[in-house]
């Protein structure tokens, strides 16, 4: 794991050593164990690296092919590498490190861009063919490790982080207000757009080719892409559940090879609970970590959002090295100005409570293990999907769809509250960029309510699980930490594209028939979601645990903003002078801030998404 930097001037003309340094510096944080750089003419690499496979220096990067023909500048994890050099071994290759970045090289060179499609983990990277003076700039499949990139002129520069790109003195720092418009409709960014103008972050699963002489970039190119389809015949509940275990054991035990500590998360749920159970078994002396919450000032469902005991249960039976902490209201305030600069662009939901849980883990390990994912691959958020699953055609699925991911305005709110930049905003579809989403599905099979769970699935992994990926990069990397995520196993996630949906959520023809009020009991009484993950998980966690509702990882923030945090809140979302309101309608935001400061509605997303974007703005557009 580790940072990457570089420049590839299109012109030709030299790239600058300097600039280099000065990028890779910005991005120190994510590689404390060392630096590396490479010029070729135009062509310039610069990586910080966070050793976790083979310490020593011949795993030193930039790395260089022994004909010298190819060098790599790359951060992630392959984890069937050892597979991999065994086939390459065969074939010839000879390697000087233990390092997976090695294996990748010779892969490149041995089955040119077809190797992408035989890796299995983590990794962006950026690949320079000396011969033939091309760059290639990649992507692992699901987009766990970020890869952003611009034009400046003739001069493209690109880079793990934005802040490297950033340190690139003609790169003028402007907000792209349509990217804008696009996060408070969603919370997200569903396109490659990122709130600075011209600065683009690269598809996950796809690769960008470049030559000296280009004038304008190319568009990249997807090598892979989510498939989830409804299987044709029927198949044997026992023997998929024997699989998927399998799977899952084969996915953490694949990803804990590592020549540094590993931990993992343990939240109290059975999506981190199952992992480190499996993980237990595999490493002596496991340390756990789980974060909580100070409850006294909560309310309702968030009484139920502090986990720790169910965390400290686990730990028990499975004798791990336990760590906690429990975070307050004014934790948030004290961390937005460094979590601000980390996270660089505010992405889906609350993110700090997550910088609390890497800061905590990466006192202790540099490798910790998550349960991201097997949410959005085994259905777990079902009274999303049931507000979509029967529907007249594709059309009228989006138009439900899209109406329910309007997660902080609605159309009818948009024009209000963009009031001051509205000219140049009012010809952006939301709809559209929703829609836009689909481009690459298949809509051939598209009939029946499973059909368009399927179609649920697909967008939320393109979409909402890319957007905590990001988020996540960003924060355990400010910690010199890596984060695994092992339901993100090839292997794992093309069992779960396959799976029936029958065996993620409950009757289905149920469903179709009851209003929005049957919907909430029917979840509430059948704990919907995650079926057969479920009786897998449960041969390892305790059942109270496996059949327990859904608990997202989230603070009490909807009583702490109209509660202890209410004058954090108005000092900094209700004053006039907030650096937002160049851009947004103050008397429409403090309408809707004020419904819910007194308790008329809960807009706590739309709250924490002003206070981390107002933060943005004093960060990177000062």
């Amino acid at each position: 794991m580790c940072g990457i930097a570089g420049i590839y001037n299109l012109n030709g003309e030299p790239a600058s050593p300097a600039l280099l340094r000065r990028m890779t510096e910005a991005i120190a944080h994510r590689g404390p164990d060392g630096e590396g750089f490479y010029t070729d003419g135009a062509l310039g690499l610069g990586h910080r690296r966070l050793a976790i496979i083979d310490l020593s220096p011949l795993a030193h990067q930039p790395m260089m092919t022994a004909d010298g023909h190819w060098v790599i500048a790359y951060n992630g994890e392959t984890y069937n590498f050892q597979e991999l050099r065994l086939e390459l071994e065969a074939q010839g290759c000879q390697f000087r490190s233990r390092s997976d970045t090695e294996v990748l090289l010779y892969a490149f060179q041995t089955w040119g861009l077809s190797a992408l499609n035989r890796f299995n983990g983590m990794f962006a990277f950026a690949l320079w063919d000396r011969q033939n003076r091309e760059l290639i700039l990649g992507r692992d499949r699901f987009g766990i490790k970020p890869l952003y990139y611009t034009l400046q002129g003739s001069t493209l520069l690109f880079a793990s982080e934005v802040k490297a790109i950033l340190a690139y003195p003609a790169c003028r720092v402007e907000l792209d207000q349509e990217a804008l418009l696009e996060y408070f409709t969603f919370q997200n960014l569903f396109t490659d757009r990122t709130l600075y103008k011209d600065i683009r972050l690269l598809p996950a699963g796809s690769y960008l080719r470049l030559k000296t002489g280009m004038t304008v970039l190319p568009q990249p190119i997807r090598y892979w892409d989510y498939q989830f389809i409804e299987p044709e015949k029927t198949q044997d509940e026992r023997e998929l559940a024997e699989e998927l275990d399998r799977l899952v054991r084969q996915a953490v035990c694949r990803q804990l090879v590592s020549d540094v500590d590993v931990g993992s998360y343990l939240s109290g749920g059975m999506d981190s609970g199952t992992i480190t159970a499996i993980a237990a078994t595999q490493l002596p002396y496991l340390k756990t970590f789980t974060c909580g919450f100070d409850l006294h000032s909560a309310s309702g469902l968030e009484l139920a959002f502090d986990e720790r005991q169910k965390a400290e249960l686990m730990s028990y039976r499975f004798k791990t090295e336990h760590y906690e902490m429990v975070l307050k209201a004014g934790d948030m305030e004290r961390v937005m100005p460094r979590l601000a600069w980390h996270i660089e662009e505010p992405r889906v939901g609350q993110s700090y409570p997550n910088f609390y849980a890497h800061q905590l883990a990466g006192k202790f390990v540099k490798v910790v293990l998550s349960g991201g994912g097997g949410d959005e691959l085994f259905g777990g958020y079902p009274w999303r999907y049931y507000h979509a699953v029967i529907n007249d055609s594709f059309e009228d699925y989006i138009d439900k769809y899209y109406a329910y991911w309007q997660r902080l305005l609605s159309n009818g709110m948009i024009q209000a509250f963009f009031k001051p930049i509205w000219s140049n905003v009012a010809h952006v579809s939301t709809r559209d960029i929703f829609r836009s989403v689909f481009n690459n599905c298949r809509m051939d099979f598209i009939s029946r309510p499973a059909d368009y769970v399927n179609l649920s699935l697909y967008l939320e992994a393109k979409t909402f699980l890319h957007g905590l990926l990001v988020i996540e990069d960003k924060l355990s990397m400010a910690h010199g930490l890596e984060t695994r995520v092992p339901f993100l196993d090839n292997d794992l996630v093309d069992f779960a594209m396959r799976l029936p949906v029958s065996m993620k959520l409950n009757n289905l023809d149920a469903v179709t028939r009851m209003n929005e009020n049957d919907l909430r009991k029917y979840f509430r009484q059948t704990n919907d979601g995650k079926l057969l993950l479920r009786k897998v998980m449960s041969r390892y966690i305790p059942e109270e645990i496996a059949n327990a509702q859904k608990q997202g990882f989230s603070a009490p923030d909807a009583s702490w903003f109209k509660g202890e945090s209410i004058d954090y809140v108005r000092r900094e979302v209700l004053n006039p002078r907030a650096r937002i309101y160049q851009y947004l309608d103050y008397p429409t935001v403090s309408s809707l801030v004020e419904d819910h400061l007194q308790g008329r509605e809960n807009r706590r997303l739309l709250i924490w998404s002003l206070i981390s974007v107002e933060w943005w703005l004093r960060k990177y557009l000062n």
